[in-house]
C-alpha cells in the first residue's frame, strides 16, 4: 500500500463530499471541483472522513492510490484556502495593466499582449510588475502561471523577462572582449 495513500483525508465544514460511481464530486465555498478515478482505486467517505482505497498491490496501482488520495488533498484545500502563484515581471519597460477579466502586457516586443484566464482563475495585478494568479484549482493556477510566464521566459543574460516570485535565474556570462594588445 501506498504510504501517502493510506493517510485518512478530514472533510473540513463547509465541503461536501458526493461519489457517484467513479467520479469524486467536492463542493465548497470557493466553487465545485470534481475528479475521474481509475477503476484500481475506490473513495470511500464515512463520518466526515474520506478514505482511499486500492484494489491490488502492484507498483501502478500504489503509485495511483497515492496519486488518487494527494490530488483529493488539493481539492479539498483548493476550495478551503484556493492557491495562488505569483510572477513578476523583470525588465526596463515591461508592465502590466489589467483590462476586464485579463491582463494586458507590454513585453518588449512591437505589440501589446492580451491575456484571458479560464473560468476559475482570478488575475490580480500589484502595481505595475507583479501579478497574482489565484483559484481552487491547483492544476489550473498552475498551468496558468506557466502561460504568463512562457509569454517572455527570463532570458539568461540580463534576466528579463516574466518570472515566478522568488525564482533564482542563472545567469550566462556574456561575451569576453580582449584587451588591445
Amino acid at each position: 500500500m501506498s504510504r501517502v495513500g493510506k493517510q485518512i483525508l478530514a472533510i473540513p465544514q463547509g465541503l461536501t463530499v458526493k461519489v457517484e460511481g467513479k467520479i469524486v464530486t467536492v463542493t465548497g465555498p470557493k466553487g465545485t471541483l470534481s475528479l475521474k478515478l481509475n477503476p484500481e482505486v475506490t473513495v470511500e467517505v464515512k463520518n466526515s472522513l474520506l478514505e482511499v482505497k486500492a484494489k491490488g498491490n502492484s507498483k501502478y496501482v500504489q503509485s495511483l492510490h497515492g496519486l488518487i488520495r494527494s490530488l483529493l488533498a488539493n481539492m479539498v484545500k483548493g476550495l478551503t484556502k484556493g492557491f495562488e502563484k505569483r510572477l513578476e515581471l523583470v525588465g526596463t519597460g515591461y508592465r502590466v495593466q489589467p483590462q476586464g477579466k485579463g491582463l494586458k502586457f507590454s513585453l518588449g516586443l512591437s505589440h501589446e499582449v492580451n491575456f484571458e484566464p479560464p473560468e476559475g482563475v482570478t488575475l490580480t495585478v500589484e502595481g505595475q510588475n507583479k501579478i497574482v494568479v489565484s483559484g481552487a484549482d491547483s492544476r489550473l493556477v498552475g498551468q496558468i502561471g506557466a502561460n504568463i510566464r512562457k509569454l517572455r521566459p527570463p532570458e539568461p543574460y540580463k534576466g528579463k523577462g516574466i518570472r515566478y516570485a522568488g525564482e533564482v535565474i542563472r545567469k550566462k556570462a556574456g561575451k569576453q572582449v580582449k584587451a588591445a594588445e
